[in-house]
């Protein structure tokens, strides 16, 4: 571009340039504003069922979050495990509820904190089959379809295939991508048996429900906990984290916990964990 020749053209220009530049920085700070207050979170939720029930008992939660802290929580809920392990190894989510072993593996690859978890229920894997099928010892199961959620789900799966190889049992995993999935596998006679736990099934309609037969329990370990991206500044995950307490102090917070499948909400930390990392269910964990 040239140099304007005329004093007057090299006046208009710099008004010009000036106006530019004035709406720029105009735009630019309003941007920056609109940024800090918007104050919005990415709140992801591991998928144990359909995406609409999964919606219908976080998202009252949530509210009730965001009245008390003052931030916007959007809630992201993958179609399925898979798209779900995708995004939390990308550290798409700044705040995530997920399973314990998971949340050994997000702690150590991408630094996310356990902040509270249901401290008034153990996790546990449980193995179903149809009530009418006589199957009653693991080893009945031998060569047998077992219907799982996904390769990485802790109760449902991880810690079946473990017990499996213990055992030196040996059966056919069919990953069907929710609990729900897997307790219609078992239900429709197109699994022998079906990995979940007592949460998910206590969620399955009465027909499917009460078809099902629990065969087999794993051990209790301690429940899946909220994590926070250490990108957060600790002001905002502590406000999250003071907002859940308070939350299990009221009778109308407590109801929406316990929508939520927490019983009671409580403090944590990555060490409540550990125990976790001496089973050796690496052999089993598949990264995704």
């Amino acid at each position: 571009m040239h140099w304007a020749r005329t004093k007057s053209e090299r006046l208009n220009w710099l008004k010009s340039a000036a106006n530019l530049l004035g709406a720029a920085a105009l735009i630019t700070c309003l941007n920056q504003a609109g940024a800090t207050e918007t104050n919005s979170y990415i709140f992801g939720v591991t998928p144990h069922s359909d995406a609409r029930s999964t919606y219908d008992r976080w998202r009252p939660l949530l509210n009730q979050l965001e009245k008390r802290t003052g931030y916007r929580f959007q809630l992201a809920i993958g179609d399925n495990k898979s798209t779900f392990n995708k995004e939390l190894k990308e550290g798409h989510f700044d705040f995530v509820y997920l399973n314990p072993y998971r949340a050994l593996v997000a702690n150590q690859d991408l630094g996310y904190r356990p902040i509270v978890r249901d401290v008034g229920e153990k996790l546990q894997g449980i193995l179903v089959v149809r009530k009418d099928n006589p199957i009653q010892d693991l080893h009945e199961l031998q060569g047998k379809t077992i219907a799982f959620p996904s390769r990485n789900a802790l109760g449902a799966s991880l810690l079946h295939l473990a017990n499996f190889a213990g055992a030196k049992i040996e059966v056919q995993p069919r990953y069907v991508g929710t609990h729900d999935s897997v307790y219609l596998n078992v239900a429709l006679n197109q699994a022998a048996a079906g990995g979940g736990i007592q949460e998910s099934l206590n969620e399955q309609p009465p027909q499917v429900r009460d078809n099902l037969r629990v065969i087999y329990r794993t051990a209790e370990f301690p429940s899946h906990p909220l994590m926070a991206h250490p990108r957060l500044p600790a002001a905002v995950r502590e406000a999250v984290q003071s907002a859940f307490l308070e939350l299990g102090t009221t009778p109308e917070g407590r109801a929406l916990l316990a929508r939520a499948s927490i019983k009671e909400i409580g403090r944590t930390s990555i060490s409540d964990y550990e125990p976790l990392a001496k089973l050796g269910l690496e052999r089993f964990y598949v990264a995704e």
